[in-house]
């Protein structure tokens, strides 16, 4: 089955030229020509893979990925002009999994896509075979019960206050990871090994993003929401009134 791959940019030249090169790479492409546009193609049929220009009108890259991480648990390649550093930057820290510059080259593009692609199959096979394990061994239904919350980690269910808290894969093991030891502070490394495997370098900011949408997603069901604490310059840890 072909990996589809959606290609969000203003420009029609490169929609055109980039959707015919992976195509004859073997990919199957969707292609966008401003964020809004692209918000909605991506939610309504996900892609394994979003390639987003920063620049665009109507609503630009950055924006586009903070909407998408709400419900999408995708990777995400940025395409940045050559002087956007701090774009870049912000892209990252708002989870994108990869960047490159404008003008590129296309062969580059698609070896970024293949890379990004593998990363994000690895995780996805390591959970599907923790799975697997857990009922071939027929082991009950595991959960974490830390004061309000709890966590089903076999089904990866989030309950907060007995409401359910819609979480990425990415996100549930953040929060169990600070869950399994409340109390006890988490540096910003520590919860990238974790939730993204130590081989895999991921700017420390982007933990900070994952932390904002978790407290954002806690706070829909309940605004009294302030268990996940922050200590600067240290990390995170998870309080309970236990």
């Amino acid at each position: 089955m072909k990996d589809q791959i959606a290609l969000v940019d203003d420009d029609q030249n490169i929609l055109t030229s980039v959707s015919i090169a992976l195509e004859d790479e073997g990919f199957d492409v969707r292609t966008y020509s401003d964020g809004e546009k692209g918000l909605e193609g991506i939610t309504g049929n996900v892609p394994d893979l979003a390639v987003l220009d920063i620049k665009m009108p109507r609503m630009d890259g950055l924006e586009l990925i903070t909407k998408l991480r709400e419900s999408v648990d995708i990777p995400v390649i940025f395409l940045t002009s050559k002087d956007d550093e701090v774009d870049e930057m912000l892209g990252l820290r708002l989870g994108a999994d990869d960047y490159i510059k404008k003008p590129f080259s296309q062969k580059l593009l698609i070896e970024r896509i293949r890379a990004v692609l593998r990363r994000a199959k690895l995780r996805k096979e390591l959970a599907e075979t923790a799975l697997v394990n857990r009922e071939e061994n027929n082991k009950k239904s595991s959960e974490i019960e830390r004061g309000d919350l709890v966590l089903d980690l076999d089904r990866h269910f989030c309950d907060w206050k007995g409401a359910r808290v819609n979480l990425t894969v990415t996100e549930f093991l953040l929060i169990k990871e600070l869950a399994i030891r409340p109390g006890v502070v988490k540096s910003r490394n520590q919860l990238i090994d974790q939730a993204y495997g130590e081989n895999i370098y991921i700017d420390d900011r982007t933990i900070d993003s994952h932390i904002k949408r978790l407290r954002k997603k806690f706070k829909k069901v309940d605004d009294q929401f302030d268990a996940i604490e922050t200590l600067y310059g240290v990390g995170y840890r998870f309080k309970t009134n236990e």
